[in-house]
Order: C-alpha cells, then structure tokens, then sequence
C-alpha cells in the first residue's frame, strides 16, 4: 500500500477520471470493482440525475467510489447535499477555487482532492485542506490549464512544493506511464482517455471508433481565448480556429460552444459538428477492452517494466 491507496482504501493508485459525458455509473464501478477508484463525472448530470446514478452505483459495487463535481456550475452545492445524504465521502473538485468549498466538505466528513494545471494552484490546494492534488499536464483530453506545462514537468514542481498525496494526469494509459509518474514523485495516478475507450463508459460507439482512429497530431488544444479544451481535429475544431483568427470575442466564442457541442460530439456520436475532448495518449489506444482488462493490463505492465529497470544496468 502507498499514500494513495490507503487514503481511499483501493488495491491499486489508479483514479479513473470523472469525464463529462463519458463516466457514468457503470465505468466507475467497473474500476472500483477492479482495484481502482471509479468516479461518476457529474459535470453533465443534473442533481437528480447525478442521485440516481449514485445509487446505481452503489448496488454494483461495494468499493469507494467517488464523483468529480467542476466547481464553475451553480448548481455544485446541491450535489454536495446529494453525495452527503447517500453516503458518498470521496469528491473530486475541479475547475474552480478550492477554498470556497473544501472546508464545508472536510467539516462533513469528505475526503477532498482538486485538480490543477500548475504549481501555484497545487500550494493553494494544500493550503485549503485538500487530501491530495491531481496535477494534470496539458497532455490531457478536456479543459487544461492555460500554462500548457507537460506532465513531465509539473509533476516534479508540484511534488516539490507540496507535502500531500499528489496524483498525475494527462497522457498516462499505460503500465509504463504510470511507473514513470511514480518515478516523478507522484503518489498515483488518474487515468481519462483510456477509460473512455472501454466497453463500459457512455461515450458513443462512433466516438469511441474515432479514438482508435487518432494518431499523433489528431489533437488540438483549441478556445485558448474562452477556456482550453483539447480536442480531436474536426469541422468543429476548424470553424473555432477560424473564429479566432478572425478576432471573435468570448461572447461569440462562447455562443458556439453552448450549441451543446459536448453532449453532440461524446455522447451522440456526431463526429464533424461535436466536441470530441480526449487526450494525446490517444494514439496509443487501439482496443475497447472492459475497464477491468484495463488495470489489469496496467499493473502487469508496471510490474514488467519496473522489473525491467531493475535489470538494467546504467553502468559502461
């Protein structure tokens, strides 16, 4: 057991990204299941809808799960209340001030990790009484940090500038990366983009085809004026960058992503009009496996290859 693991009483340091669209009841216990910790990604989940797939939840596992709630929608309190009245104690915040929120959590008992993008955000974390930080390099599918520091290089900053469990994001979906995050100094790792690629997660089947389609150079990190957010390149994609390069304000900007692009793109399957957000490691996706096929195929993996490393001999 490491810090990880005992912090949220799972087998494995592997957190399964709460994905907007993508992690619904079944992928989180699935992992949960599996040795990791599930989370239900509740950013497109109304409070009700967010109950019921708690409870769902619930009745197929009975290992700690958690639910990812971005902080930036008005409605993040009343989800608070539902996680707090079905027993849920795990939440991951992200997308917003930790300070606002995380004293009211640990006052009830919550264990509290926040994502970041950079070091000044993961000392603010620690300073609010977070359990553990998720530093989440610009490799990552979804909404990044505007610093756009590879997780590489945050890793060892923030690791440095903080004393609590700390969590690596962004371009990991394998055994390898996940040993290499550890070598960096991270506690565990979270793991997105390889998730949504599995049988279990409610992404579209087209959407899901699309990421075993994309090699490197698919990606882009676009709407760097509103908020940036990597993407698969598609008509979308291109009719943002030409807005922007035409001078489009953030109300215009914002007009077009509020056609309902996320839900269009991962949840519909609509593969030229939609926001299809997933990460740089998917050119090293080829298969749909269960979630469960995943970890398994990570830890082996991890095994392998630190095994490996001890064999090597760095010594002419």
């Amino acid at each position: 057991m490491n810090r990880l693991t005992s912090l949220f009483d799972i087998r494995y340091p592997i957190v399964q990204g709460g994905m907007i669209w993508c992690s619904g009841w079944e992928l989180a216990s699935a992992v949960s299941n599996a040795g990791g910790l599930g989370l239900i990604g509740s950013g497109s989940m109304t409070p009700d809808v967010l109950r019921g797939q708690v409870r769902k939840c619930k009745a197929n596992t009975s290992h700690p799960i958690g639910v990812n709630i971005p902080l930036l929608y008005p409605d993040a309190e009343n989800k608070f209340r539902i996680l707090e009245e079905e027993g849920i104690r795990i939440v991951f915040t992200s997308a917003g001030n930790p300070s606002k929120w995380t004293p009211w959590l640990k006052d009830r008992g919550f264990m509290v990790a926040h994502v970041v993008g950079n070091v000044k955000s993961a000392v603010k974390c620690q300073g609010a009484g977070v359990d553990a930080v998720v530093a989440e390099g610009f490799e990552a599918g979804g909404h990044n940090s505007r610093e756009e520091t590879t997780t590489m290089v945050l890793i060892p900053m923030v690791r440095e500038a903080i004393t609590i469990p700390l969590i690596a994001a962004g371009g990991i979906a394998t055994g390898r990366a996940m040993l290499a995050a550890l070598a960096l100094g991270a506690d565990g790792v979270q793991i997105g983009s390889r998730f949504v690629a599995s049988r279990e997660s409610s992404a579209h089947p087209a959407f899901k085809q699309k990421i075993l389609e994309t090699i490197d150079g698919d990606t882009v990190l676009a709407l760097k004026k509103l908020v940036p957010v990597r993407l698969i390149r598609n008509r979308f994609t291109a009719e943002v960058q030409q807005m922007e390069d035409q001078g489009a304000t953030h109300e215009e900007l914002a007009g077009l992503l509020g056609k309902g692009r996320a839900r269009k793109g991962m949840f519909e399957g609509d593969l030229d009009e939609g926001e299809l957000e997933i990460g740089q490691v998917s050119g090293l996706i080829h298969t749909i496996p269960p979630a469960g096929e995943i970890i398994r195929d990570i830890i082996n993996e991890f095994i392998f290859a630190q095994n490996e490393l001890r064999n090597r001999n760095i010594n002419s």
